[in-house]
Parts: structure tokens; sequence; C-alpha cells
């Protein structure tokens, strides 16, 4: 990759690693819900407002919203609501370490659902390997008496195999005549539209106090940056670099997660989770298979 491709791959792993660092702060005052409505509800306006500097324009047609839709449930409505829920009882390092299994799902869900991708040796070594990182991670936080982040582990499994879910579901929207860009932007509008009016009825947030102003600087700088500006990173990377050099950023993630929950937030990991977590790792350069194929070659 070039030099501004690598810049660009290492802002978007830092603005991705702090949307954990924001939520961690964000559930000390606010529920979940309204963290995500809030979340996508900013991340729509600021993308409509960029429109012409993005020369992009609104997607049209029926076909085209309804794969939106689901797309905004798949990669944003339910990932985001549990990532959220997730870590309230979660450090947002150990938090980004299960959210790189995404990969490990998406190897199992395109062998399931298409005929272009089957798994082969390699990848389902990967994906075992990733998992029994988690399964680590979480036996060894059972056997300790740590209970209590179990569930919210298995709602960040199920967060992430809903992003796997919407990544072979989102081949679709190129079918229907939908853009990227269009994609982010539609996704982010049909999902305010969902969340809005969740958070309003079961949260009830105008009840609450007014949150601190760090808990809003955070809501903030996790719809504006980590995701309205990232949106438009992730587009930009893919283009310049391609989608195989874009799984790179599932690597440098969880180490921006864990650097600013150990430096800001005071976190700290056991070592079952930095355990897992290199498992996991292992995982994805099996998946990547760009190691292997240079250790072949050399």
């Amino acid at each position: 990759m070039s030099a501004l491709a690598w810049s660009l791959l290492l802002l978007l792993s830092v603005l991705w690693g702090g949307s954990f660092f924001f939520v961690g702060i964000a559930v000390t005052a606010l529920p979940p819900f309204t963290i995500v409505a809030v979340r996508v509800g900013l991340a729509a306006v600021v993308l409509w407002a960029a429109l012409p500097a993005l020369g992009v324009a609104p997607p049209r047609g029926a076909r085209a919203w309804r794969a939106i839709v689901v797309m905004a449930m798949l990669n944003n409505a339910i990932p985001f609501s549990l990532i959220v829920w997730a870590q309230q009882s979660l450090p947002s390092g150990l938090a980004a370490i299960l959210n790189a299994t995404t990969p490990l799902w998406g190897v199992l869900v395109a062998h399931v659902a298409t005929r272009e991708e089957r798994i082969t040796a390699p990848r389902l070594a990967g994906a075992v390997l990733g998992f029994a990182g988690v399964a680590a991670m979480s036996g060894m936080d059972l056997l300790s008496g740590t209970t209590a982040s179990l569930p919210a582990t298995v709602a960040m499994l199920l967060a992430t195999f809903s992003y796997a879910c919407a990544g072979v579901y989102g081949r679709r929207l190129g079918r229907v005549g939908v853009a990227p860009m269009q994609a982010a932007l539609g996704q982010l509008t049909a999902a305010t539209l969902m969340m809005v009016p969740l958070a309003l009825a079961i949260e009830a947030p105008w009840e609450r106090p007014m949150p601190p102003a760090a808990v809003l600087a955070a809501l903030g700088g996790l719809a504006v940056f980590c995701t309205a500006i990232a949106y438009v990173l992730y587009f930009r990377i893919l283009a310049l670099a391609g989608a195989v050099n874009l799984l790179l950023v599932t690597f440098l993630v969880p180490v921006s997660a864990i650097l600013l929950g150990t430096l800001v937030l005071g976190e700290r990991l056991a070592v079952q989770h930095l355990i897992g977590m290199a498992l996991i790792g292992a995982g994805l350069v099996l998946i990547d298979g760009r190691l292997a194929a240079r250790l072949r070659r050399g």
C-alpha cells in the first residue's frame, strides 16, 4: 500500500478504536438505545450536510431503500445496540478484542450464504483458532468467578455475527444501484428512524438529568469522528488499497482501544484477555492468508 493508504488506515483504526473509548464514557450516564440514537442521528446529519463536498447523491428507488433498511438493521441498529449494552460491564479494550471476531464469523457466513466464497482449510483453522481465543477468555473468567461478563461477551459475539451477515448481504447493494457512500448515508438515516423512536419509547431520555460535559463530548466524538468521518475514510481506503488490505484495520482497532482504555480510563486487561487476543489475532492472520503466501514464496 502507499504511504497515504497506510496513514488513512492507521487513522481509521484510531477512530474505530476510539468508538469503544467514547462508548465507555457515555455508558456511565446514558442508556444504550439513547447512545445509539444520538450516534447514528448526528452522524447522518453530518453526512447529509457533507453531500455537496462528497459529490454523492442520495439513494433513490424503493428497491434501493429496502436493501438499505436491512443493512441499517444488520450493520448499525443491532450491533451498535448490543455493543453499547455489553460495554456497561465490559472494559472498552476487551470489547474491541471481541469485536475483532467479525472476520471469523464472516468466513462461516460467507460459506453458508454464498457459492463463491467456500471455506478453505486455512480459513477454517483461523476461525477455530479465533473462537478458541474467545473460549479461553470466557472460560478463564468463569473459573475465576467473573460471571458478570459472560452475557456481555455473548452480546458482543451476536453483534459481530450481525456485522458478518451485513458484510454478505451488502453485496446486493451494488446490484440495486447503491454506491458505497450512498449506502453509508442511507444506513445511518434508516438506523436513525429505527433508533430514535425506540430510545424515546423505552428509555425516556428527557426524564434523565443532563449528562456531564465529558459524556456530551464523547457522544459528539462517537458520532462525528468514529462514525461519519470514519465512513468517509473507510471508502477512501477501499478505493486506494482494496478490500483485502482494508482487513488490516481489524488487527489495529483493538490496539487503539486498549491504549485509550488503559491510559485514559484506567482499565486493565487480565492475562486471559491478552491470551485470547493473541489467539484471535493468529486466527485473523490465517484467514487473511498473506503471511502464509509470503512464507511459501520465501
